[in-house]
């Protein structure tokens, strides 16, 4: 038998006013085509429903009985087609599962969890750190929002840009460049590199623009994450190229002077990466939200000032 949904919000409104008229006025249907309705609902069910008494009808005891019942079935088929959007933070539990570059944590990551936790208390957030290979996490559901630098070309994931920044070098205080007036790429491309690469590649697209320049590179190392190249620079006199919002406070923490890089890129981009079934999911679409200003660099103190003051020094 196939069912007509329509057939329960006419029954509900039919028990619920008790009369032809009053359910068509209330689902703002004609009286004939309710009275069509009923017709269709008593054979369907094989009962009355409704029976005139006078100048009234009197619901059957079959209508009686399953009044709440129809009621609550009429409910939840709206809260399935028509689903309210509106997110009550106050009560909402859920764990979500972000897997951030290790920069983008330290950038934006505690902002984003003072945030959710004002906002939210029952939120939890989990950090993971990024796999060396590619992964399907994200179409799986076991991830629920990447940051990164690359936008996916997978159909079913959705990215949304929110942030760019320039690269800059990241050096040691008293590192031989912060003594020269200006650093060129010849001077660049003399001093000893450290790359950053979960992958562990020893090249990228410096070396591109720099054969563009006729120059060429010593890269000595690779690094994981930037967390671990600046602990390589900090104590050497290897130099590493990184986006500028990312590194600002990192270098700040670990004593390291950021020079202008004399190299021609495009800015870094910062991508928010998510499966399409969160689209209009209502507490991602909140996360999303939350981790788009966490992730929105502060304007800070132009390169090179760190520089200057070492050279008065």
């Amino acid at each position: 038998m196939q069912l007509d949904l329509n057939l329960l919000a006419a029954l509900d409104a039919l028990l619920e006013e008790g009369s032809v008229a009053g359910a068509a006025e209330r689902l703002h249907v004609t009286a004939p085509a309710m009275s069509r309705s009923l017709g269709r609902i008593r054979r369907t069910t094989g009962d009355q429903i409704l029976v005139r008494t006078g100048r009234t009808m009197t619901p059957t005891p079959y209508a009686i009985a399953v009044r709440g019942q129809v009621h609550e079935l009429l409910r939840q088929v709206q809260d399935v087609l028509a689903p309210s959007r509106e997110l009550d933070l106050a009560s909402l539990e859920r764990t979500f599962t972000l897997r951030w570059h290790d920069s983008l944590v330290a950038l934006g990551g505690p902002a984003l969890l003072a945030a959710a936790r004002e906002q939210a208390p029952g939120v939890r957030l989990r950090f993971l750190a990024e796999s060396s290979v590619d992964t399907p996490e994200l179409r799986r559901g076991e991830i629920d929002l990447e940051a990164n630098a690359n936008r996916p070309t997978a159909p079913d994931i959705r990215a949304e840009q929110v942030a760019e920044t320039r690269h800059v070098i990241a050096v040691r205080r008293g590192h031989p460049l912060t003594r020269v007036t200006t650093v060129t790429a010849a001077r660049y491309a003399e001093a000893e590199h450290i790359t950053v690469s979960r992958r562990g590649r020893l090249g990228n697209v410096l070396d591109d623009a720099l054969a563009r320049l006729g120059l060429t590179r010593r890269v000595v190392a690779s690094a994981p994450t930037d967390g671990a190249a600046f602990e390589f620079v900090r104590g050497s006199d290897l130099l590493v190229t990184a986006p500028e919002a990312t590194t600002r406070s990192a270098a700040a923490v670990l004593g390291l002077t950021l020079l202008p890089l004399p190299l021609e890129l495009p800015p870094a981009a910062v991508y928010l990466s998510w499966h399409q079934r969160y689209d209009t999911d209502p507490a991602h679409v909140w996360l999303r939200g939350l981790a788009r200003t966490a992730l929105t660099p502060e304007v800070g103190p132009e390169v090179g000032q760190s520089h200057q003051k070492d050279q008065v020094r």
